[in-house]
């Protein structure tokens, strides 16, 4: 059917944005919907708050963002939500939501004093996950400007479970403005998660510094997911904030994905709404 996605949903034709549209991510052959559900909320130690809650109300979580129109889900190691997504989503066809985990390689965060490889820690997430292949794989929590350089091994590695078709595509997480930089300018990098709202919160530098380098990284085809649109919640409780984030977000025209850990179906409902009123450019 012409305009389906992985998503399942249909391409927009209003004037204004549609949170459950599907929408390319750079040029990495994939389209996910606009939404992405965040599993990482306070994440570490394979535990967050989507965890905390409990399997039961998680799942249904996941199941109402999907009934909703969301259709990619940011799962990770350092967050423990492998187990819970599949369960949620039984009985549906594997090319209609998509999957992005991520690999942390730092000291602390998760039990395991040792960090393996990216293909035996790759295979691990498939069995814990319970499916044939993840779309969209990340080295988690990138800070160092020569990560490209230091951390080649793995990326390597990850560009061959792509070509074996057991991951669609790669790349990293930012936490720092030199890493979103080298990711910029890495060949490598498919897509791209970053933190991005009008209010500097939880972001890798100053507003004014970090939006010139998602423009350039839209600008190389690079998929830009962006994380902390709320301000990693502190903005829950602040209607005129969201909306103004919801604006600023979508109109600065480099932010293909929004990935946000809502908490409740409610919170889905409610930003959707705001991402609704915000005009396309024209």
């Amino acid at each position: 059917m012409a305009g389906l996605s992985v998503t399942g949903a249909t391409e927009s034709k209003s004037g204004f944005f549609d949170p459950y549209e599907p929408v390319a991510l750079g040029k990495s052959g994939l389209k996910f919907s606009r939404f992405c559900l965040g599993t990482g909320v306070h994440g570490g130690n394979r535990q967050s708050n989507m965890t905390r809650m409990g399997k039961a109300k998680c799942e249904a979580l996941i199941q109402g963002a999907h009934e909703r129109g969301i259709g990619l889900f940011d799962l990770a190691d350092l967050y423990g939500t492998h187990p819970f997504l599949l369960p949620a989503l039984k009985g549906l066809p594997r090319d209609r939501f998509g999957i992005v985990s991520k690999i942390w390689f730092r000291p602390g965060g998760i039990p395991d004093a040792e960090r393996p490889d990216a293909d035996i820690v790759v295979q691990r997430f498939l069995k814990e996950i319970g499916t044939d292949y993840l779309d969209l794989v990340l080295l988690h929590c990138v800070e160092s400007g020569s990560w490209p350089t230091e951390l080649r091994k793995q990326m390597d590695i990850l560009a061959g479970l792509k070509q074996k078709g057991l991951i669609r595509a790669h790349g990293v997480s930012c936490h720092s403005i030199e890493a979103l930089e080298a990711a910029a300018n890495e060949p490598w990098v498919d897509s791209v998660h970053t933190r991005i709202n009008p209010y500097g919160m939880s972001m890798d530098g100053p507003v004014d510094k970090v939006v010139p380098v998602l423009k350039k990284l839209h600008a190389a085809g690079k998929g830009v997911v962006g994380m902390k649109i709320i301000g990693e919640g502190r903005l829950r409780n602040d209607e005129e904030k969201r909306d103004a984030s919801a604006r600023f977000v979508l109109g600065l025209g480099c932010v293909d994905v929004l990935n946000i850990g809502f908490e409740k179906a409610e919170e889905i409902d409610d930003f959707a709404a705001r991402v609704r009123k915000v005009p396309r450019a024209a």
